[in-house]
Formats: structure tokens, C-alpha cells, sequence
């Protein structure tokens, strides 16, 4: 099964927390969920809430490009000065495992630390993405990163940042 495994991560999410209360960090995560369920195609789904972030699965590299985008545009649009929604996203194209209704592998773990590279409101993704070959034709702006060293994969992964 292969597909963009992409991980979310609200920024100053546990400063947040302590500032505004456990409430109002519901409130937030409740928001960041109705987005997301709003913008997934019909073919994603969210694989999981992980605390202040999703872990998210969509099929077709093009879609969730475009997803992703919709996304950001989205969680822009809804961060006020007292809800503030800024998320960072990480994505990757790869073979994750199916464990039950949950994902798991190698290609979940890049994908995870990929989103750890992005800033803000910033979309990051690997070489994998950016080279698949539906993405031919597509729009796709993008700065070149680099080869990035995370934390516990052995090697280097070539990142770009969606412009």
C-alpha cells in the first residue's frame, strides 16, 4: 500500500496550553480536526490523533499536495490572535505497514521527522514527493532544503519546502 503518509503538528501548542487552559487547548485541537476532516479527499483519512497533530493517509501524491495546501490556506484563515492555528506539516511518499486501523513502518518515521523540519504554517516534504511521477504536469513551487540528517534515520533525506 503505497501513499503520502503526512503528519500535522500545531506550533506553541503546549505554551498554549498553559497560557489558556485546558478548554481552550481542546477548543484548538476541536478546530484543527473540523479543518482537516473538511479538506481530507474522499480517499484519506486520519489515521490518528496524536496529541496536538494527525497523522494522515492519502492515496494520490497530486490530491495531497493539494490537500496540504488547502490546509494551510485553511488553518491561515481560521488562527485569530486568541485561537492561534498555525501548523506545520511534514509529508512523505512511501509504504507504510498496516497495523490495524494504525500505520507503522519506516516511511511513517520520515514522515514524522519531516514534519519537525517545518516551520509555521510551512508545508515540508521529501525528495519522494517531489519526484513522484504524478506529480508531472503539476504546479509544484518548491525551495530546495537540502540533504537534512534527522534523528535516528541512518541517512540523509532530500527536503523541499512547498512555496
Amino acid at each position: 500500500m503505497s501513499g503520502v503518509i503526512a503528519f500535522t503538528d500545531i506550533v506553541g501548542f503546549t505554551e498554549f496550553t498553559a497560557a489558556e487552559g485546558d478548554d481552550r487547548a481542546v477548543e484548538l485541537l476541536g478546530l484543527q480536526r473540523r479543518i482537516v476532516d473538511d479538506e481530507l479527499p474522499a480517499r484519506g483519512r486520519v489515521v490518528k490523533d496524536l496529541g496536538d497533530g494527525l497523522l494522515l493517509w492519502m492515496d494520490e501524491v497530486d490530491g495531497a499536495v493539494e490537500t496540504a495546501r488547502r490546509l494551510q490556506r485553511s488553518f491561515a484563515a481560521h488562527a485569530t490572535g486568541d485561537l492561534p492555528l498555525w501548523v506545520r506539516i511534514g509529508m512523505h511518499w512511501g509504504s507504510p505497514v498496516e497495523r490495524g486501523d494504525d500505520l507503522v513502518g519506516n516511511d511513517v518515521n520520515i514522515a514524522a521527522r519531516i514534519s519537525g523540519q517545518a516551520g509555521p504554517g510551512e508545508i515540508v516534504v521529501s525528495e519522494a514527493v517531489v519526484t513522484h511521477p504524478d506529480l508531472r504536469g503539476v504546479d509544484l513551487s518548491v525551495d530546495a532544503i537540502g540533504p537534512v540528517l534527522m534523528k535516528g534515520l541512518p541517512d540523509a533525506i532530500w527536503l523541499y519546502r512547498l512555496a
